[in-house]
């Protein structure tokens, strides 16, 4: 697999508290150059980043970082940022209602989410680290029972973030049609292609494009003899 049919599966991301316009901008210039599947940004900037770069695929996120939002005000935020332009959104679940059992809560609140998006493309974030296997088993029920188009892993703002074994346990209980999202601390090509061979479908990272550069600058040293 090549960098760009890597690329064409990375939400390319800036989510970082004190992102400004202009560190927005580059990396939505860089999601067009590359090729990306998306950009995930604030919802604050999806407007200014869709009317500058009308082509380019804008992702946002939902109740982010903690999830604990009602789910009138989820669908509200992402009823708005599909107005402005959004073609993604990245919700993150309640995680006291996970704690409490909540099951049905959450599987309703993800089908408002759907609902709302209709066509477009609807992740729901599990936050992997907080939970026990059963939790993260359950949550397959409900992102599957909900209508989601996939299952995303982490926030990046929590713990801890993707792992290989947790790929593997969402692979066995997600409903047909549901896609895996990798995401937290995927910072090297090797992670990248690694998580792509065992069968997600999207990596969210931050470092996609200096993580290719890096690489061919290995390749670069390992042919000249160094």
């Amino acid at each position: 697999m090549d960098k760009r049919e890597v690329f064409a599966h990375v939400d390319h991301t800036l989510l970082k508290p004190t992102a400004t316009w202009e560190e927005i901008k580059l990396i939505c210039e860089e999601g067009l150059t590359y090729e990306m599947a998306s950009v995930c940004i604030p919802p604050s900037f999806v407007k200014r980043a869709k009317e500058h770069f009308p082509a380019l695929n804008v992702c946002t996120v939902i109740g982010f970082p903690l999830g604990y939002s009602t789910k009138e005000v989820k669908l509200f935020e992402a009823s708005h940022a599909l107005q402005e332009g959004a073609g993604e959104i990245d919700m993150v679940v309640n995680l006291g209602d996970v704690k409490e059992g909540n099951f049905g809560k959450i599987t309703k609140e993800i089908a408002a989410l759907k609902d709302a998006a209709g066509d477009r493309v609807l992740k729901v974030i599990i936050e992997t680290c907080y939970l026990s296997e059963d939790e993260k088993i359950a949550l397959c029920k409900c992102v599957t029972d909900g209508g989601a188009d996939y299952i995303k892993t982490s926030t990046g703002f929590g713990t801890g973030g993707a792992s290989m074994e947790d790929i593997q346990l969402l692979k066995q209980h997600i409903g047909a049609g549901v896609k895996i999202k990798a995401s937290g601390g995927i910072r090297t090509a090797e992670d990248m292609l690694a998580y792509l061979e065992a069968g997600v479908s999207r990596i969210g990272a931050s470092a996609a494009v200096k993580a290719f550069a890096n690489k061919g600058e290995e390749n670069q040293d390992k042919n000249s003899g160094y």
